[in-house]
């Protein structure tokens, strides 16, 4: 037998229950909003919600002549770390999701990878040509490209990325990071501390020389060697030049990750084609890697 409530009860049944249908109303009422909002400003908010992709690259141990034994160690070596730069790349790229400029993934993550890759491929062929025919072209191999759905459709494939890619439109869904202002949010750079050089003043890049360390050239390798003294010095403006062009940009690392890491990526693989020049008809010089770093003067 049912028992009727006190007033007071029903009362506080009747508070109760508006409460919980106000508390039901303002949850649609709210998701409601966002979901119009998401909508709204799904081309402002692509970029950082949706996935970033992932970066490919070309296989280099099936592009491989047979591989003297000698040289089995040191290339395996090689081959695994060509996995692992691109396991890295694929963090970079997820961790800087929304950040930099319309370039920022060719230029601060897949040109570095190009760079890692043919120093990386350079030196498997130089270990497989001790003791066999060193293998031609692997540095057609270096290149990766953004493998990322819809957030890169459209736009042109650029230099940096290998042909046929044209379905990784270029990287243009990144084209959309201009949204971050040019990476206003980062206050002009202006909090990045040690890379204080690149504030104001851009400083200038200062590199360990290289022709003073080497031993007597072979006439054989002569022009090769010049050719690559050469290079290094067209390196060093270049990252000067790009210095100066992005000077506020990025964040706190911007200048060790986007200049410095790809210069001294680029110096590797440089003294490696001399010292392999040398090494033809000469004692190979040793310990040039180690004059690949540099450093920013501010």
């Amino acid at each position: 037998m049912s028992r009727a409530l006190p007033k007071y009860n029903k009362r506080r049944v009747a508070v109760i229950g508006g409460a919980a249908a106000l508390a039901l109303t303002g949850a649609v009422v709210v998701t409601s909003a966002l979901a119009g909002e998401t909508s709204k400003n799904s081309g402002t908010n692509a970029r950082t919600l949706a996935s970033p992709g992932t970066i490919s690259c070309p296989d280099v141990a099936s592009k491989l002549p047979a591989i003297p034994a000698t040289a089995k160690a040191e290339v395996d070596r090689n081959l695994t770390l060509l996995n692992t730069q691109i396991a890295e790349a694929n963090k970079r790229l997820v961790d800087t999701v929304g950040q930099g400029g319309p370039n920022f993934v060719n230029n601060a993550i897949l040109g570095p990878l190009k760079d890692k890759r043919v120093a990386t491929v350079n030196r498997i062929a130089t270990a497989i040509g001790r003791t066999a025919a060193k293998p031609q072209g692997l540095d057609a191999l270096a290149p990766c490209a953004l493998n990322g759905g819809g957030v890169n459709a459209g736009g042109a494939v650029t230099p940096s990325q290998p042909a046929g890619n044209a379905g990784n439109g270029g990287n243009a869904g990144n084209g959309g990071n201009a949204g971050n202002g040019g990476n206003a949010g980062n206050g002009g750079n202006a909090g990045n501390g040690g890379n204080a050089g690149n504030a104001g003043a851009a400083g200038t890049i200062s590199c360990p020389d290289v022709a003073s360390k080497l031993p007597a050239i072979p006439a054989t390798a002569k022009a090769e060697v010049d050719r690559n003294l050469t290079l290094l010095n067209t390196q060093i403006a270049e990252a000067n030049k790009r210095l100066v062009d992005t000077v506020g940009q990025g964040g706190p690392n911007f200048v060790n990750n986007a200049i410095l890491g790809p210069l001294k990526d680029k110096r590797v693989a440089t003294v490696n084609r001399i010292a392999t020049a040398i090494g033809r008809t000469a004692a190979k010089p040793q310990g040039l890697d180690a004059l690949a770093p540099c450093a920013l003067n501010k």
